[in-house]
């Protein structure tokens, strides 16, 4: 039995996951900016990126818990680097979403 393909299948779904939380947590922010949440308000001018810390943060503790969790060593700082980067590259455009919208 060929266990690269489903190695490399649970390593990129790993990724993968990691992505998506990184997406829903920066969509999370930019929406509760533009309605005004209170979680995501703050008086200094750089507060709105508070949360977006958080969001990425979370993002890459679950890119290693995804990837230690597929039990893999073999590519493990590769898919690991896969993960954060991709998850930097999200919530860095979030971030440009957020500095692009008046601050209100």
């Amino acid at each position: 039995m060929d266990t690269s393909s489903t190695s490399a299948r649970g390593g990129r779904t790993a990724v993968a996951v990691a992505w998506a939380v990184a997406a829903a947590g920066s969509i999370a922010v930019v929406a509760g900016a533009a309605a005004g949440a209170a979680w995501v308000t703050d008086a200094s001018p750089l507060g709105r990126f508070g949360a977006l810390g958080v969001v990425f943060a979370l993002a890459v503790l679950t890119a290693l818990v995804a990837q230690l969790a597929t039990r893999r060593p073999e590519g493990f700082v590769a898919r690991a680097s896969w993960a954060v980067a991709g998850a930097a590259v999200v919530v860095a455009l979030a971030a440009a979403v957020l500095a692009a919208t008046p601050a209100g």
